[in-house]
């Protein structure tokens, strides 16, 4: 099965909620065409806001990572090897990162990873509430211009949603380079009864979020890196 990017130029229908990511289109490797015609049926899924059930998704019942905005799958791979006994599910839209992220798992007989293509807010949606165990958001796009602030996912409705869906003591692990972002960032997750912060301000950077290419150059070009973790309630 093939999937494709989103329509760059595709305005949402009236009543549809703003779009938190931009969509971007890209070439891919032969390496990437076959991983993605091989391995889509198996381990990939289109969102949509059916209800998901994670148990048939992944074949076992164990705790759930969710990935939002997987980018190229490494970190996700990485993690997902270092974590056997969870399962991860990346969200994705970049079909060249999609497909990435499959050829890793092939790769690294990874079983515990599957991926979706998509808008992970739509997916989170058709989640049973309280069955994840944590929420990744690793570098989401910072949407600098103030008129696009309101595209961030990191805001009250959004949080919202997402703490719902964790299970009590799940946490939401975000990071970011972008400093403003990251002072908005815990503004609105201090905001959030349902949530608590774990360590009360910015989290000392974790072990097991791997080092990605895009954190070196955000290093390299002098942009601290910003972790903030908070546990549900």
């Amino acid at each position: 099965m093939t999937i494709t990017d989103p329509d760059p130029a595709a305005v949402p229908p009236a009543g549809r909620p703003i779009r938190t990511f931009h969509p971007r289109r890209g070439r891919m490797s032969g390496r990437q065409t076959d991983a993605l015609e091989r391995l889509w049926s198996s381990y990939g899924r289109d969102v949509s806001t059916e209800p998901v059930d994670l148990a048939a998704l992944f074949g076992r019942r164990a705790p759930v990572v969710l990935e939002i905005g997987s980018g190229m799958g490494d970190s996700t791979a990485a993690m997902a090897a270092a974590d056997p006994d969870r399962d991860y599910l990346a969200v994705e839209v970049h079909t060249p990162g999609i497909a990435n992220l499959l050829d890793l798992v092939d790769r690294a007989g990874l079983g515990n990873v599957r991926v979706a293509q998509g808008d992970a807010l739509e997916l989170v949606s058709g989640l049973p509430e309280g069955v994840l165990d944590a929420v990744h958001i690793f570098f989401p796009d910072p949407w600098p211009k103030s008129r696009h602030h309101k595209r961030r996912i990191i805001q009250p409705a959004h949080v919202a949603l997402l703490r719902s869906r964790l299970a009590p003591g799940g946490t939401l692990h975000c990071a970011t380079d972008w400093a403003e972002y990251a002072e908005a960032m815990r503004e609105t997750l201090d905001a959030d009864p349902g949530l608590v912060d774990a360590y009360g301000g910015f989290a000392p950077r974790p072990a097991h979020r791997p080092v990605t290419k895009f954190e070196r150059r955000a290093i390299t070009a002098g942009r601290p890196v910003a972790d903030l973790i908070y546990r549900r309630r």
